[in-house]
Parts: C-alpha cells; sequence; structure tokens
C-alpha cells in the first residue's frame, strides 16, 4: 500500500528514539500515513537467558530457539519490549495497538530448519484485512513472531518479519531502524547500496554479523518492489539507502 511505512526498531534502539522518531511519526499520521512498528529484542532475551543459566546459542546469526528459550523470547517481547515500546508512543500523545500473532492469526509461519534452529520460523501469511484495519486509527506495534497453521510458536528474526510484513503488504517505505548512522565502511557512512556493493563489502569483511541480516533483508525489499528501503538510526536521515542495480 502507497500510504503504509513499516519500521523496525531493534532491541537496542529501543532505548535511543528521540523526540525527532516521535515527532515524524505524528507528521506522518497527520499526513494519512499508516504506520507499522516491528519491534525487536535480541539483547534483552540475551539478559534474561544468561540470568536464569539459559544457553544463549546463535548458528548462522540465528538464535537457536528451544521451549525454554522460545518461552522467554515471548516473555521479553510480549511483556517487557512491547510494552515500553507503547508506553514511549502514548507518552508523546500517539494512538498505539499492541500486536502479536495470536491477534487474528495476523502472522503466520513455517519452521526455518526445525532440527538446526528450533522453535525459528519463516513467515508464510499475513492477515491484510485484520492488520490494516488495525492501522486505519492507530500505529500497530507487532511482536517479530508467528504461528503454525498447527499453533506452535515461532521466533522470527525482526528484520525478516519487517521483511515480510512490508513485502505482502507492498508498504512506500520500510525503515530499518538500528543504533548506528547506516552500513559504515571505515568509519565513513554508504549512502547507496547495491547488490554488487554489498558483496564487495562481505567479501572485505567490512559488512560483517551484526549488520549482515539487515542488510540482507534491505536488499530482498527492495528486489521484491519496496521502492525505498532504509538502513539507519533516524527517521530524519536516510542513512543508507538501498538501490536497485544500474
Amino acid at each position: 500500500m502507497k500510504d503504509l511505512i513499516v519500521i523496525k526498531v531493534g532491541g537496542n534502539a529501543l532505548d535511543q528514539l528521540s523526540t525527532e522518531f516521535f515527532e515524524r511519526l505524528a507528521a506522518w499520521r497527520q499526513a494519512g500515513k499508516q504506520i507499522l512498528l516491528v519491534h525487536g529484542g535480541g539483547p534483552m532475551i540475551s539478559k534474561l537467558c544468561q540470568k536464569l543459566n539459559v544457553p544463549v546459542t546463535k548458528t548462522d546469526g540465528v538464535r537457536v530457539t528451544d521451549e525454554q528459550t522460545l518461552a522467554l523470547t515471548k516473555l521479553v517481547l510480549l511483556g517487557q519490549t512491547q510494552p515500553l515500546l507503547l508506553q514511549k508512543l502514548s507518552d508523546h500523545h500517539l494512538n498505539v495497538q499492541g500486536l502479536n500473532a495470536a491477534s487474528n492469526y495476523l502472522l503466520k509461519g513455517r519452521y526455518l530448519d526445525k532440527a538446526k534452529y528450533g522453535q525459528v520460523g519463516a513467515i508464510t501469511y499475513v492477515n491484510q484485512a485484520a492488520l490494516m484495519a488495525e492501522l486505519k486509527t492507530k500505529i500497530g506495534v507487532l511482536a517479530p513472531l508467528a504461528l503454525t497453521e498447527s499453533g506452535e510458536w515461532l521466533n522470527v528474526n525482526a528484520d525478516q518479519a519487517a521483511l515480510a510484513v512490508a513485502s505482502k503488504l507492498k508498504a512506500e517505505k520500510l525503515y530499518l531502524l538500528t543504533d548506528v548512522a547506516g552500513v559504515l565502511a571505515n568509519g565513513k557512512l554508504v549512502a547507496k547500496l547495491s547488490e554488487s556493493t554489498a558483496a564487495k563489502l562481505v567479501q572485505k569483511g567490512i559488512i560483517t554479523s551484526g549488520m549482515f541480516p539487515k542488510v540482507k533483508a534491505a536488499l530482498t525489499a527492495q528486489r521484491s518492489g519496496i521502492s525505498q528501503v532504509f538502513i539507519t538510526n533516524s527517521l530524519a536521515k536516510q542513512g543508507t539507502q538501498i538501490e536497485s542495480e544500474e
């Protein structure tokens, strides 16, 4: 939808949201834009796991999620990070609604590789009618969790969740909000990033594990038809914008 803006807010970025962020959301709403925030919570999940002596294991950058880790992930996302973000938005007089997969089965998914990653999934279906009904009057705040057809919960990478929703709803813009200005090469911002340039930066070890999932999601979003895709730490700055190959 040409008036839909999807913003992924990472766990690290939650504590760094500026007044400018909330003002930009308010301005978009006044201009008739529909807004969906997809929030992460990785650092908080790892912290709680460590506190409870639950092993934190990542394979290929994916959090291996057994039943215990899944329970803690749901606890953090739905009981800590989502309420925190909702409160911050409400404090700035924004009309908001917390959302998750169990709300009208908003998100359905499949196992990514159960033997390798456990309860980790990829989104296969977005309940567009139910989601857009919520976004008509409120800013949606969505947790990156999905349900299988048989009702099992799946942990979904927040970048991939934002990408899936933005792609399926044909969003106008996708922002992957992080705690750095964008993709950096030798300390300098890469303002425009194409697939071939990204591949070179990965090969040189400049784009590494922390930024790689965001770049991968951003490039996929651009290929899926979302014309404006940004990796940034501010909605007022384009940071790194993904561009198509010449």
